[in-house]
């Protein structure tokens, strides 16, 4: 049985545009569109004080032939934007972006992701998954993916584990999701893969950061429980947010009970965030995200 191709569009490009906001950016960019013949397909802006604020801006446009037109659009956008002094990047919504994935010993996210991806519904392909543990590696191979065993390097210098990652990563991946990945990677590490890497934290951010937040929200007798997928930076658990949401929970729930539905809440929130990652939703703006 064939699976489904990923979600890709053919001949289609994503505009980001993000800087300080100024009169005049919307049209110039539509302008600029309508001159290079292509067609708005999706327009999304913000402005955070439209007097002079920071300005943010995702435009999908269809462009027959945008592949082979695409040094001329470019060098269109550039001279476009260059009197608004506005970073911008442009990526081809044909080609699916490279997703490595790291694991541990909880497989929840990790095969759910495998199990969209194979069925199309994330714009990715998923290159390997690397894993401390190898209690995966049939699973991830079933779906046609390479699994590689980098066993964590014991006691606080994980130098030597992270060196083996970095071999592999470097130059295959566009980014890199932690799957229940129960490591921390250095700031040395984060710098040198030079990618995008996405966590899924099992807990609603920031409250019970660290270990054992289920056991920690039970303790307090919490009513709602849930989970935050972020970027991950040298500051644990700090990165900007992409996706959060919660699920009611109340006394009569035991620890086991609250894993087991906070699994649910984790697989949801990584793939949407993995998703909206993969379309170039997402916009960094110093420690928070704008998602369109």
């Amino acid at each position: 049985m064939t699976s489904p191709a990923p979600q890709l569009h053919p001949d289609h490009a994503c505009l980001i545009v993000h800087g300080k906001d100024s009169p005049g950016i919307i049209a110039a960019v539509s302008a600029m569109i309508t001159r290079i013949d292509g067609n708005i397909v999706q327009f999304d802006q913000y402005s955070d004080d439209p007097r002079g604020g920071a300005y943010f801006q995702r435009v999908v446009f269809h462009r027959p032939g945008f592949g082979a037109q695409r040094p001329a659009i470019e060098a269109e956008i550039a001279e476009t934007l260059a009197p608004f002094e506005l970073e911008w990047s442009l990526t081809d919504q044909s080609v699916p972006k490279r997703m490595a994935i790291l694991s541990s010993k909880q497989d929840h996210c990790l095969l759910d992701l495998l199990w969209r991806n194979r069925r199309g519904e994330l714009p990715t392909s998923i290159p390997m998954v690397i894993s401390n543990h190898t209690s995966s590696a049939e699973d991830v191979r079933s779906f046609g993916v390479p699994f590689f065993h980098v066993p964590s390097t014991p006691g606080p210098d994980k130098s030597a584990s992270e060196a083996k990652i970095l071999e592999l990563l470097k130059g295959n991946v566009d980014f890199v999701v932690l799957a229940r990945y129960m490591q921390i990677l250095s700031p040395e590490f984060l710098e040198e893969l030079a990618v995008p890497v996405i966590n899924i934290h099992h807990s609603f951010l920031p409250a019970f950061i660290g270990a054992e937040p289920y056991r920690k929200a039970k303790e307090r007798g919490v009513k709602l429980i849930g989970a935050t997928s972020h970027y991950v930076t040298g500051d644990l658990d700090e990165g900007p947010i992409i996706e959060q949401d919660t699920i009611r929970v109340t006394h009569a729930d035991t620890t086991a009970e609250l894993v087991r539905r906070g699994a649910d809440v984790e697989r949801q929130v990584l793939s949407r965030a993995v998703r909206w990652h993969s379309e170039d939703r997402v916009i960094r703006h110093g420690n928070h995200t704008i998602v369109f």
